[in-house]
């Protein structure tokens, strides 16, 4: 049976995009291109959905036969379940299945007109392909839609929507406008930049941008290689079926990218919720199981109730149950309230997302946990109360032993090392203050063996009583009783000793310090005068004039007269200290260290004597040979001082000659520059005086002198006023050569030039300077307003310097007269190149202008910022503005 493939129900609209059987035909037969390009195509196309099921076509016209991967295809595509299929090899086998998939495409709203199961399975090409272009519509191209518009015009909507922005892509078809590639490399940029340099496309090169476009579709877009570079350009052309289909691949790609993101995050969200409510329910179990547990294994600990024989078996019951009440139960009471919150927010969170009630398993439940907590806290309470009525009848019986034992270790512990410390000589290495230490230490340890005395009485009594008693173990009560009493009594005779010893040493030390703190009150000052006196002996001193060298001679002598008595106060220093050696050696004292109030030594206070002893003679040759060097330095001072005293009014005098002859002159301008130039040739000769000073300055700086109280001209300011002197004369005279240039040039007569110069000396009101006027004394002319005045200023002082060339006076009065063209007229011009916008770009300056101007414009003018601004845009109002203000400098 032979069927027509057309979508039902499109109407007018399905004509637009699907051709007539006879079209389909004689395309085949006027073009066999275009049946190799939709084999290519369709295949590809096919293989790419079907290899989402494991498997693919070689030949389009032999693998659909049997019609099992046609079928296959058409539910991978519709993702929906077709009929089953017909496992046989017969042909009738492969007929149903064929069949089976037509009745599919029709039940999608598609009318099958001329195509028949027969000749699938026969393997007709052009039925086959005819067949596989209309799933390609239905499936792939029908249900695009933009902006109002569907199928092949949606699609062809969309390639041009994306592709507008680029220069030499026009999509108006599926057919000639992808030929040169650029259309497809367009569609990847717009959406992939990265994937592609669209910058160095050419038009030119249609084979290098098909295949580039075609490759990253397939390595990055996952958009398998449906034509071939070769075929399209080849052909006059290229099929407009198999570019439509290639073309579909790329919008789905781009257009379900936003839709797959959505899906999956909705996905996301649901797991997330599904997980989280998971998690708290497994909390929740692992939570209730581990505290049933703890529960479980605590009552029956809190249940034992075996007495002990002695206290500290009970107090140990004791100090554990105080560890489960403070350590162990805290944290289960938490976990408790933990449990019983985290069933609450879960309940909650399963109603508002619609699931069911969590159901814990059995025994797990809340109530469960509450009864089992109530059995445990009862336990709980008996056992408290059975162990403090075991304490208090262990207590009774073990008071009396335990006083006895308590009293002893803390008097055992008292005098353990007492006899030991009280037979140590330390006293014999120790200093005085050290000495006074332990005798405090010492009158302490007194007051405290003193009122260890009761307690000695008190040990005594306990034991008495034990054995009145019959204590069961009093033998070992009063062995440590009487080991007590005799280490009392030998503490007290150590003690006495001690005392004796220390009181002793103490007396002698007192002497000694007290020769140790006067040696250190001479000594130290002492020893900072020497030191003193060694750094000013040393110090490297630096004068500029001969009364300071002279200064330093005066000091150098007065401290010179100071030594003697300085001997004699280094002699009384050193025999306190062999006071000191004396009384060592005749009472044997053992000397713990050095004097505590002092550092200095008696051999440091001979060695710095000696050192100061030989820097005098050294600190006298040192003053006389400054002395003769600063009255060297003193002639060269003088002598500077009188050339620099009459070469700097030289200088300044003829500045102001030179100020003179430039607004005096008169005479041809020829004349004033010969006059200029002879003036010139005087002060050249003068050069050989400045560089007799610069010799002179020489000798100075080589003799490292910095001032000169005979002259108040620096060799600076003598060399700034030497070529300002040139600058000015060579400055005058350009200034009348430039205007000789100007005359010749424009034209200007002598007369003309006179007038200038005669205005221009009228506006100089301020300048002192040749050839310069000032802006404060030009102000409008009569009939100028100040808008005008403005414009002439910034012509004549483009910089805003406040000052008025002779040169640039002449230029503006010579330019007011000529025709030239103006920043505004430029600009008019190019807004005319422009298109009337406020901006220009590089394409029509390019187009407009010859290739170097256009360079020369593209490279300075500025890119336009305005709110109008396109890539590329540039600003040629700035531009024009800048121009003429170049041209007025």
């Amino acid at each position: 049976m032979a069927r027509n493939l057309a979508p039902a129900g499109q109407g007018s609209q399905t004509n637009d995009y699907m051709q007539p059987e006879e079209d389909w035909d004689r395309d085949l037969l006027l073009d066999p291109a275009w049946e190799k390009q939709q084999r290519k195509t369709f295949t590809a196309w096919c293989n790419s959905h079907l290899r989402k099921a494991g498997t693919q076509i070689e030949n389009i016209e032999e693998d659909f036969r049997d019609g099992l991967k046609l079928m296959l295809l058409l539910e991978v595509i519709s993702g929906e379940r077709l009929a089953k299929p017909e496992r046989g090899k017969m042909r009738v086998h492969k007929i149903s299945n064929v069949n089976k998939a037509l009745d599919f495409i029709a039940s999608k709203g598609v009318k099958l007109v001329s195509i028949g199961a027969e000749e699938i399975v026969d393997g007709n090409v052009k039925m086959t392909l005819g067949m596989i272009w209309t799933i390609i519509l239905r499936f792939a191209i029908q249900d695009i839609s933009v902006e109002e518009t569907s199928a092949k015009e949606g699609l062809l909507l969309w390639c041009q929507r994306k592709t507008a922005p680029y220069k030499n892509v026009n999509i108006q078809n599926f057919h000639i406008s992808w030929k040169d590639g650029l259309g497809f490399c367009a569609l990847i940029h717009r959406h992939r930049p990265e994937l592609i340099d669209y910058g160095k496309l050419r038009k030119d090169d249609p084979l290098t941008n098909l295949n580039t476009a075609f490759d990253v579709a397939e390595k990055y877009l996952d958009i398998p290689k449906m034509l071939d570079a070769e075929d399209i350009v080849g052909t006059a052309r290229p099929d407009e079926k198999a570019i439509m289909t290639y073309v579909s691949s790329f919008y789905h790609a781009f257009s379900g990218a936003q839709k797959a993101e959505t899906a999956a995050n909705r996905i996301c969200k649901v797991l997330a919720v599904n997980q989280e409510n998971e998690q708290l329910m497994e909390d929740y179990e692992k939570l209730a199981s581990d505290l049933l547990e703890w529960i479980r294994r605590t009552i029956p600990w809190l249940e034992n109730r075996a007495p002990e024989n002695t206290m500290h078996a009970m107090q140990q019951k004791l100090e554990d149950f105080r560890d489960y009440r403070r350590l162990h139960k805290p944290p289960k009471v938490q976990e408790k309230c933990q449990l019983e919150i985290n069933f609450n927010t879960l309940q909650t969170k399963l109603r508002l997302s619609n699931r069911p009630a969590f159901m814990p398993s059995e025994g797990r439940m809340v109530s469960d946990i509450n009864n089992a907590w109530g059995c445990l806290e009862q336990a709980e309470k008996g056992y408290e109360e059975w162990l403090l009525n075991e304490i208090r009848r262990l207590e009774r019986l073990d008071h009396l032993a335990e006083k006895f034992r308590q009293k002893a270790s803390i008097h055992e512990a008292w005098t353990d090392g007492k006899e030991a410390m009280l037979r140590q000589k330390d006293y014999e290495t120790a200093t005085l203050s050290e000495i006074k230490a332990l005798l405090k230490k010492h009158e302490a340890f007194e007051s405290d063996l003193a009122a260890h005395q009761d307690r000695v009485e008190q040990i005594a009594a306990i034991a008495q009583e034990l054995n009145e008693l019959d204590y069961y173990d009093s033998p070992s009560v009063n062995a440590r009783c009487q080991k007590i009493c005799d280490q009392w009594d030998n503490l007290g005779a150590l003690t006495q000793k001690r005392r004796e010893a220390l009181e002793r040493t103490e007396k002698l030390l007192e002497t000694i310090d007290q020769l140790y703190l006067e040696y250190a009150k001479r000594a130290a000052p002492f020893n900072n005068w020497m030191e003193g006196a060694m750094e000013d002996l040393q110090d490297t001193f630096i004068v500029h004039t001969i009364e300071e060298i002279q200064g330093l001679t005066t000091a150098h002598e007065q401290f010179k007269a100071t030594l003697p008595d300085a001997d004699k106060e280094r002699l009384a220093i050193l025999g306190i200290h062999n006071e000191v050696s004396k009384i060592v050696q005749t009472y044997h004292v053992n000397m713990a260290g050095t004097n505590p109030y002092t550092t200095i030594t008696p051999q440091e206070i001979n060695g710095k004597w000696d050192h100061v002893r030989q820097l005098v003679p050294r600190r006298d040759q040192a003053l006389t040979e400054e002395h003769a060097r600063q009255q060297h330095n003193e002639r060269l001072r003088k002598q500077f001082g009188a050339q620099a005293n009459v070469i700097g009014p030289w200088i300044q005098t003829k500045m102001e000659e030179i100020g003179r002859i430039s607004i005096e002159m008169h005479g041809t301008l020829e004349d004033q520059l010969n006059h200029l130039r002879q003036y010139e040739k005087s002060i050249v000769n003068y050069k050989p005086k400045i560089d007799q000073l610069e010799g002179d300055h020489q000798l100075i700086q080589e003799a490292l002198i910095f001032d000169n109280k005979h002259t108040n001209y620096t060799m600076e300011h003598i060399r700034v006023g030497w070529e300002q002197l040139l600058t000015t004369i060579a400055r005058t005279i350009n200034e009348v050569e430039n205007q000789i240039l100007t005359r010749d040039a424009k034209g200007i007569s002598q007369e003309q030039m006179n007038e200038f110069r005669a205005s221009f000396n009228h506006f100089d009101r301020v300048s002192s300077t040749p050839a310069l006027g000032t802006a404060q004394g030009m102000g409008p002319l009569p009939g100028q307003g100040e808008a005008e005045f403005a414009r002439i200023m910034s012509i004549v002082d483009p910089n805003r310097l406040g000052v008025v060339t002779f040169q640039a006076f002449i230029d503006f009065m010579s330019r007011e007269t000529a025709d030239t063209d103006t920043a505004d007229q430029v600009m008019a011009s190019f807004k005319i190149l422009a298109g009337d916008k406020n901006y220009i770009t590089v394409d029509e300056l390019r187009r407009e202008l010859p290739p170097d101007q256009a360079e020369y414009c593209i490279a300075r003018m500025a890119p336009y910022t305005g709110p109008d601004a396109v890539p590329g845009a540039l600003d040629y109002m700035s531009f024009s503005t800048a121009l003429y203000g170049e041209s007025d400098l």
